[in-house]
């Protein structure tokens, strides 16, 4: 690869760090429920400080909900990779509908919705994206907002968080443990920091000082350094059952981010679960629509 590709590769990649989109695009909330056969209420409520979320209410003929965040750069669907303007991270589409699916066949409500400044939610923070240092307050809302409907108030309610939803839900069990007294048990989806991310991605294009460059753009343009962006000292505050499942060979990544995240997790009950065959994060983040019954048996035994 020529300096010139590495370069351009470089600025392509930051631009989607700080702003959290691809190409300067929001991925589009490409599809419905109603596609997998899933009745479903379109619903709106603010964050903790605010923001405008959108989101989907998936019913179920029970008492048990599941609240899903989302991962970067997807939204409450997913992603669609497919397209030719979002092919850049493996050309491939992410597809929640199929997890969403098998999940309320097994008896859970579902509550998604976008992260800000993703899919349909509102722009907040100068479109900047914190890696869950900003964004954790839309964890706290939708927890707010599950807590405050007549149907879904007094639910046993779980947690499925995923890489930036992931990093939030860590964030905010920290910052304000109180809100999460009532959560049953949790599951996060290839956590991630950011320091890893971005080593892999200089050693990759070769680029020189890369790492360093990286830091002091992302320092310049948001006022946040990489080292901040990682869940890891968060993590020692969750104490509730918690599932870890991560691409084992993540080419994005190193395992030892996730097994340090999941070291660091004082929870008497947890697990640790290696997504093997594959090196693609993305993969990852369609592993629950292929194994839905791993998230359902974490679910179903860390309940009451």
């Amino acid at each position: 690869m020529t300096g010139t590709d590495g370069e351009a590769a470089f600025e392509s990649f930051l631009d989607m760090w700080v702003t959290g989109t691809t190409n300067g695009l929001r991925a589009p909330v490409f599809r419905r429920p109603g596609e997998v056969g899933l009745a479903y209420e379109n619903v709106s409520f603010p964050s903790m400080d605010g923001v405008p979320l959108d989101g989907w209410f998936i019913p179920a003929d029970s008492d048990r909900l599941i609240i899903h965040n989302h991962f970067l750069p997807g939204n409450r669907y997913g992603y669609p990779g497919q397209l030719p303007q979002f092919g850049s991270l493996g050309g491939f589409e992410v597809d929640f509908l199929k997890e969403y699916r098998a999940l309320h066949d097994a008896g859970y409500n579902i509550l998604c919705y976008d992260i800000r400044n993703f899919g349909l939610s509102g722009a907040a923070n100068g479109d900047t994206v914190g890696i869950g240092l900003l964004e954790y307050r839309d964890v706290i809302g939708s927890v707010w907002y599950a807590r405050s409907r007549p149907d879904t108030g007094s639910m046993t309610t779980f947690l499925l968080s995923v890489c930036l939803g992931a990093d939030s839900t860590c964030v905010a069990m920290a910052l304000h443990p109180g809100e999460f007294e009532d959560i049953e048990s949790l599951i996060l989806l290839q956590p991630v920091s950011g320091s890893y991310i971005i080593e892999e991605f200089v050693k990759a294009y070769d680029i020189p000082d890369g790492y360093d460059r990286f830091d002091t753009r992302l320092h310049e343009r948001t006022g946040f350094r990489l080292a901040e962006q990682s869940p890891l000292e968060y993590a020692r505050s969750i104490r509730m059952p918690t599932l870890v499942a991560q691409v084992h060979h993540d080419s994005m990544t190193r395992p030892e981010d996730v097994q340090s995240i999941y070291d660091a997790i004082p929870a008497e009950q947890k697990k640790l679960v290696w997504i093997e065959g594959t090196t693609r994060r993305f993969d990852g983040y369609n592993y629950f629509g292929e194994h839905p019954e791993v998230a359902i048996d974490w679910f179903e035994t860390h309940s009451g």
